[in-house]
């Protein structure tokens, strides 16, 4: 099997690529790409640890060798969010580089699994699934913006507020990725109960957990490590899947034409073909809806800003 990381000299790349290297089965390929030359460095620092796999680099404005036959690409290319930054200057960045990778990649791995990391994940995922579902229209069911940091946040600050261990703890986070349209649903996690004011507290902490991330590193980078253990866990559930593992479910951003929104955060039950069915949140507790009501303006005026992307 072949996963391809595309940025992977970036802040999020580098130990996401570190974790791969370690975790990946035997005969594995681990192909490295990223537009700057540091990559070879990176590739003979990991060809230095022990491992299982192959390990291989490119750099430059030919991706082909980085993704012929991938069978996982996950996306980790672009700019990153900093302080006073809006959402439509890192769009307007990332867009285009998204836009680029998306051509080489119908090319060159179409039926691969996409894991989007790039941000903002809210309008980056409905370009990519527009743009390939003009060549295959069951590529959408392939492609998944990897909100799996706001699951593992989630956990573990229910579990310190709760003095519980964070991996008995399995919270779903539906909505979006960003601010207000992350919706973590308290009221199925079993055995745990909120008051209101935990409740409050939960839901400010795990919505604002990445602007926390970028004031504690003095506006000098973003949540780089979670991160990338988040799309390392997420990359392993793919693995999963394309093996034939029965039950694989992550919560993933995904074309999900729902009741809420054409694109939404849900858990999805993944298989060898990428979604096989999106599963159901309710029921769910009037607090949730409201919440959920609440952020749709702003997760539907994201979704909007993928228009002028798309054609």
């Amino acid at each position: 099997m072949k996963i391809c990381i595309i940025g992977a000299a970036g802040g999020i790349g580098q130990p996401l690529s570190l974790m791969l290297t370690k975790q990946l089965p035997y005969g594995y390929i681990l192909s490295l790409y990223d537009i700057n030359p540091l990559i070879n460095g990176i590739v003979k620092d990991l060809n230095h640890i022990p491992s299982n796999i192959t390990i291989a680099g490119n750099y430059g404005d030919d991706l082909k060798l980085s993704l012929h036959q991938a069978d996982i690409v996950l996306i980790a290319a672009g700019v990153t969010r900093k302080m006073g930054m809006e959402r439509s200057d890192l769009l307007s960045v990332n867009a285009d580089i998204i836009c680029k990778l998306i051509q080489k990649i119908m090319i060159f791995c179409p039926e691969a699994m996409l894991g989007v990391i790039t941000n903002p994940i809210n309008t980056i995922v409905p370009i990519i699934v527009n743009k390939m579902k003009k060549i295959d229209i069951s590529s959408k069911n392939r492609i998944f913006g990897i909100t799996t940091l706001d699951v593992i946040r989630s956990n573990t600050f229910i579990g310190k507020l709760k003095h519980q261990k964070p991996y008995d703890i399995n919270t779903i986070v539906v909505g979006g990725h960003s601010g207000a349209t992350i919706i973590p649903l308290l009221s199925k996690i079993p055995n745990i109960t909120f008051s209101a004011e935990e409740i409050q507290y939960l839901f400010n902490k795990i919505q604002n957990a990445g602007t926390e991330i970028i004031k504690a590193k003095n506006n000098s980078g973003s949540a780089t490590l979670s991160m990338a253990y988040a799309a390392y866990k997420f990359c392993l559930s793919l693995i999963d899947a394309l093996n034939g593992k029965n039950n694989v479910i992550e919560c993933a951003y995904v074309e999900s034409n729902c009741e809420y929104s054409s694109f939404f955060a849900y858990p999805v039950h993944i298989g060898k073909n990428g979604i096989q069915n999106i599963l159901s949140i309710k029921p769910i507790n009037q607090m949730e809806v409201d919440k959920i009501k609440n952020m749709l303006p702003i997760l539907h005026l994201d979704i909007s800003m993928s228009n002028k992307y798309i054609n």
